[in-house]
């Protein structure tokens, strides 16, 4: 839990935890211990390095939801916005040009937001 503190922020994780409900529980605590227990707490790469695997896997995948979600972690994970636009053009060569057409749509709103939330 601590490790998904760390890259996707408090609010973010008490806000999600509050909101499990009974039936998502086991799903929760799967990916708590897999995902983030195990696959992100490796000293193997650093939370850059993860976060562009993942940002690049997502979007291939076409799961843009989760895509953006990692994309506003990476005030957190150190990865930047050239990160980002180099991540998206390799998934218009490995996964298509309308699957990165769609992703760099969403990737450039959230990175204004972001910009945005800088600002206030």
């Amino acid at each position: 839990m601590a490790t998904r503190r760390s890259v996707l922020g408090e609010s973010y994780v008490d806000k999600r935890v509050s909101a499990t409900t009974d039936f998502e529980r086991p799903f929760q605590d799967l990916i708590t211990e897999a995902a983030w227990g195990h696959v992100w707490s490796r000293g193997t790469w650093d939370k850059r390095q993860r976060s562009i695997v993942t940002i690049a896997l997502l979007a291939g995948l076409g799961h843009y939801d989760e895509m953006v979600m990692h994309i506003e972690a990476t005030v957190r994970t150190g990865a930047t916005e050239d990160d980002i636009r180099e991540i998206m053009l390799h998934v218009a060569i490995y996964a298509g040009v309308p699957t990165a057409n769609h992703a760099i749509k969403l990737a450039r709103q959230a990175l204004e937001r972001m910009k945005g939330d800088k600002d206030e």
